[in-house]
């Protein structure tokens, strides 16, 4: 290896594209050839061409800090990460087989309730969650689907083996990144696309698109789908006009739509109302109807979910899906896949302790230096502790949020997640990364090939999510037969 990869120490971890022996992986081969050729120069004159293609681009996402609202460029790392084909085939099927039971799990919650009856999970964990929603009991959404969008984390431990670290099904967000994350990859490193058979990604605007066409109460050849969003604030607004704008959709906020008299949801136009037949909503349930939830929300529309419940109009993700967006569901998931399709599942669960339960809490207080303590319905890295790296204040305040409130908590073991080659200063490093693919459910289902590889981009740090100061790669799907 040429003096890139000088500090390169991938063998303490599983590394993506490096062997334990130092050589490449087999799927890798080209790639890491190509970097292997190319001057420290010529390696650093490519990353800064697309941090300027970002910049140009546009492309960016919003950080809260102190009470303000950081709009900050986009950070990509031009090293890929690689995945052959025949692993990502297993990894998509499992994908597939779990959200079909969340799905299930779902409609279960808000109709007969047998795997509450059964023991499969604990009806108090169900009754005192945060997202589940009492009004969504009897809806009938179209195709039995309420978690229409996922996006599930993936990790790949020390042993090399791929497990399902959480499941987003509320408003993941992300799949915009991944998009553009091909699109400025491409740009860098065009030679290295004509040389392999690499999985294409541009797909998936049309496949969401047709998804929310199957959502339609009205089929016919022309819906009306618009994204509804809570506006130019919220830290994923440039995914959603980007989807917008590559759907054909409208981008709408909650003011632009009405409910009239008929239970029918419109938007308001220049040329009069537009009735709606599909609203892909980028907002939280008790943001969505002032209505039926929060009655001092401005981010809504009044009536939307009495359309929704009536059948008059369609939504993606469905109100009261985030019942299953729930760490403490996260657990029982294993259980739910033979519960419901009677199957074992494809892809394991990282082991979980559940705080509310006695015995689980009482090794998790002995432990917490030791362990990862999560919220059950954060999102983005906030309220979380990684035992190894924290101090002994945040231990302990842990330990009091905890005792507080254990149902609101769950523990897993420090994971020595994966690693994959980022330039870092000039050189190339290794850096802890994990993986959000997304799902799609309506009347078919999708995967993406791929997802978006998020990357802690300081030195042994395993927190990856950009508002804590991830960056992220282009994710390849190589063809290795």
């Amino acid at each position: 290896m040429n003096t890139l990869w000088s500090a390169y120490e991938g063998h303490q971890h599983y590394d993506e594209l490096i062997g334990d022996d130092g050589t490449p992986r087999r799927v890798a081969v080209p790639l890491v050839n190509h970097l292997q050729a190319l001057s420290e120069r010529g390696l650093t004159s490519r990353q800064a061409a697309a941090d300027r293609a970002i910049m140009e681009m546009g492309i960016t996402f919003t950080v809260y800090a102190d009470g303000e609202n950081i709009d900050r460029a986009w950070p990509l790392d031009i090293i890929p990460r690689v995945i052959p084909l025949t692993e990502w085939t297993r990894i998509e099927a499992g994908l597939k087989q779990r959200l079909r039971a969340l799905n299930l799990f779902i409609d279960d919650v808000y109709h007969q309730q047998r795997a509450l009856k059964e023991g499969i999970v604990p009806e108090h964990v169900i009754k005192s969650s945060r997202d589940y929603l009492p009004q969504a009991m009897g809806a009938n959404p179209r195709h039995g689907v309420w978690a229409n969008v996922c996006g599930t984390d993936l990790v790949r431990d020390g042993d090399g083996r791929v497990y399902v670290l959480e499941d987003n099904l509320r408003v993941p967000s992300g799949v915009s990144y991944m998009l553009e994350n091909r699109s400025v990859t491409k740009r860098v490193f065009p030679e290295l696309f004509r040389d392999q058979r690499i999985r294409p990604v541009d797909a998936y605007p049309s496949q969401l698109f047709d998804m929310l066409v199957s959502l339609s109460p009205r089929p016919g050849d022309d819906p009306e789908i618009v994204v509804l969003t809570p506006g130019i604030y919220n830290s994923a607004y440039f995914e959603h006009a980007f989807l917008a704008q590559r759907m054909g959709a409208e981008l709408v906020a909650g003011s632009d739509l009405i409910v009239l008299d008929d239970d029918c949801v419109y938007m308001r136009t220049i040329e009069g109302l537009r009735r709606v037949d599909t609203v892909y909503r980028r907002i939280n349930d008790t943001f969505m109807d002032p209505e039926t939830f929060d009655k001092f929300s401005m981010l809504g529309t009044p009536g939307l979910f009495r359309a929704w419940y009536r059948g008059n109009v369609g939504i993606a993700n469905a109100p009261g899906s985030g019942v299953a967006d729930d760490k403490v569901i996260y657990s029982y998931v294993p259980d739910l896949i033979r519960f419901y399709l009677a199957e074992e599942p494809i892809l394991p669960n990282v082991p979980t302790w559940r705080c509310s339960e006695p015995e689980a809490a009482r090794y998790v207080d002995a432990h917490l230096s030791e362990l990862v303590v999560k919220p059950a319905n954060e999102s983005g890295g906030y309220g979380m502790l990684v035992g190894p790296h924290a101090s002994r204040q945040e231990i302990e305040a842990m330990r009091g949020q905890v005792r507080a409130n254990p149902r609101n908590y769950i523990a897993q073991p420090t994971l020595s997640l994966s690693t994959v080659p980022t330039v870092c200063d000039g050189v190339i490093e290794p850096r802890h990364v994990d993986l959000r693919p997304f799902i799609l459910q309506g009347a078919r289902m999708a995967v993406t090939a791929g997802g978006l590889t998020r990357v802690a981009r300081r030195k042994g740090s395993l927190v990856v999510n950009s508002s804590q100061g991830g960056g992220s790669k282009d994710t390849w799907i190589v063809e290795d037969q």
